[in-house]
């Protein structure tokens, strides 16, 4: 999961870029870039780390120019080498700029063909140069010495023919303009806005909503799954749809855990979508334990909150903050390896005695991965002086690996697997566990726009809606997932790099 942002401004766009970024950070704290372009002339900043450690002051005065793209990396395969922070570019043709968030499914297939049949040579593991390579492919393939609208949205088309997947991305085609375009399941988030200046209109393309309200433009609407939009140089834009069929999937982990409360999805109020999780989710306790003793219901800050509160509003029960969170601490569930996540979870949340002494604690959280934080939690509760802690959900249980960018990690890993509810209770170490319902997660979610008849969730039930998916691919993932693979690689603090555009 990662974030991106891309912007064609009057002026300077690198604070603008910046400040996108850090509200999107959510998404992604392993690494962040910023590319951007003045006339023909490119500017580079990227680095492991989070946007306020990537980024200083001699690097933004580098960062020159009125268009640019920005992303902020989540790995989706266990790799946390800068070399593959984002944004990539590739030099030919015209000079092309890449952030993606998402995951491309038949990435191997795709590498061999861009060595064998397209002469391309990719540098990194990473899918996201094997889309940029895709792109640059396509786009060169018009043979065209200056590019337009029309050849830009035919090479989009041509991507969606050939890559498989989820993809969200935003490219900057150095002295033509900005492209952001979504895979034809719209599996992952991306929306565009405007805001009109004196010296003329401004575009920006992004993740999530909230980084089009934060920086001060108007929210247009989400790119729709298939679609391409553009932006030249001179905040003209175009928009075509680039798919023959696709059809909405959206991801439903964005509403259950990924995105900030304040966003808007495919049209559906994150905020709105988690209150209603929280009415389902108490219908069902109350279904399953009419009888209930909960004293208290205690969220596991932050992204269950909003659920918490409204169920401990349906059970008529008392709602409390039972945990205080280190601010300073990322989040745990996209924190690489498990000793780093171990380690973190006692750094991050100190329990409220007061609020657990001698009571019967219901603690919510927005979902349960691979359950070490979980009891943990349960742990902390108990020590506090909690006489019975009970557990809730907001999702399902998370019982297969997704392969759209999200990295859930080996199936192996994930408590759900081959578990019943009762016996990852014991896992964890509650008195009792509820999960809540897929039918009405998903019921939860599409109130908030009818229109959408379908969501992944694969995680869920296993059912993987490119229908590419295959046991193979799936042995391959967990080999590169699993936390004995994972390794960890420091690179120097590197300076803004200028790159020339030689077209």
């Amino acid at each position: 999961m990662c974030g991106i942002i891309g912007i064609v401004g009057t002026e300077n766009v690198n604070q603008n870029l910046y400040d996108g970024l850090t509200v999107l950070q959510h998404r992604g704290q392993d690494a962040a870039g910023i590319v951007t372009c003045d006339k023909r002339r490119l500017y580079l900043r990227k680095d492991n780390g989070l946007v306020r450690d990537v980024f200083r002051t001699r690097h933004m005065r580098g960062l020159l120019g009125s268009m640019g793209i920005g992303h902020v990396r989540y790995p989706t395969a266990g790799c946390f080498s800068s070399a593959e922070a984002q944004p990539f570019y590739v030099n030919s043709p015209f000079g092309i700029s890449l952030a993606h968030n998402g995951n491309l499914t038949n990435a191997a297939e795709l590498k061999r063909d861009l060595f064998r049949a397209d002469r391309r040579h990719i540098n990194t593991d990473s899918d996201s140069e094997v889309l940029l390579n895709v792109f640059a492919h396509e786009l060169q393939h018009e043979g065209k010495l200056t590019l337009d609208a029309n050849d830009i949205f035919e090479a989009v088309a041509a991507v969606h023919r050939r890559c498989k997947g989820a993809y969200a991305v935003v490219v900057m085609i150095t002295g033509y303009g900005i492209v952001g375009f979504r895979d034809p399941h719209g599996i992952r988030p991306v929306v565009f806005g405007k805001r009109e200046t004196p010296r003329g209109n401004e575009y920006v393309i992004a993740s999530e909503s909230v980084a089009v309200d934060s920086l001060g433009f108007h929210l247009m609407r989400d790119i729709a799954p298939g679609e391409a939009v553009f932006v030249d140089i001179n905040g003209k834009l175009s928009t075509r749809q680039c798919a023959k069929k696709p059809e909405a999937n959206p991801c439903i982990f964005e509403h259950v855990y990924f995105a900030r409360p304040d966003s808007i999805i495919d049209g559906i109020s994150v905020y709105k979508a988690r209150l209603r999780m929280g009415e389902a989710l108490a219908k069902k306790i109350l279904r399953v334990y009419p009888q209930h003793d909960i004293d208290v219901v205690i969220p596991i800050p932050d992204t269950s909150r909003t659920s918490a509160l409204q169920l401990s509003y349906q059970l008529g029960t008392v709602y409390r903050e039972g945990f205080i969170k280190n601010r300073y601490i990322g989040r745990t569930f996209i924190m690489p390896g498990q000793k780093q996540r171990k380690k973190s979870v006692r750094q991050k949340l100190n329990a409220i005695e007061l609020e657990f002494k001698g009571k019967n604690v219901l603690l919510v959280d927005d979902s349960i991965v691979r359950g070490t934080t979980s009891k943990q939690i349960i742990q902390m509760a108990r020590e506090a002086g909690a006489n019975k802690v009970y557990f809730a959900s907001a999702a399902p249980p998370v019982r297969f690996p997704n392969v759209y960018g999200i990295d859930m990690p080996s199936v192996n890993e994930l408590v759900g697997h081959d578990r019943d509810d009762k016996q990852i209770a014991e896992v964890i170490g509650a008195d009792w566990l509820v999960y809540q319902d897929l039918d009405d997660l998903i019921e939860a979610t599409r109130h908030g726009n009818p229109e959408i008849k379908g969501f992944d969730t694969s995680v869920f039930n296993g059912e993987y809606i490119t229908g590419d998916v295959t046991q193979d691919y799936l042995d391959f993932i967990e080999g590169k997932r699993s936390d004995g693979a994972r390794e960890n690689t420091d690179d120097d603090d590197n300076a803004v790099i200028e790159l020339h555009n030689t077209a």
